[in-house]
């Protein structure tokens, strides 16, 4: 079988800031599939909690409003 070739690229050893949230279960359990085929596409198997902070970081390096607005906000100060 082929490794899946996922957005996410494989996490770097970081020190975490803990941070507590609620979610909904349908999201915990797409979550749970996206460790499974993050564990299938790189070999090692990674927790939810180890896999979120990559994803939030795409996605906001991904978001050209923000970016936008981060930009303006800086320049205002």
């Amino acid at each position: 079988m082929s490794q899946p070739k996922i957005k996410l690229a494989r996490l770097r050893d970081n020190k975490p800031v803990k941070l507590g949230i609620a979610i909904e279960p349908d999201l915990m359990s797409d979550l749970d599939t996206y460790a499974k085929i993050y564990e299938a596409a790189y070999g090692e198997p990674q927790s939810v909690a180890a896999l979120i902070p990559s994803m939030l970081r795409g996605f906001i390096a991904s978001d050209a409003g923000y970016k936008k607005a981060r930009r303006n906000m800086e320049q205002s100060t």
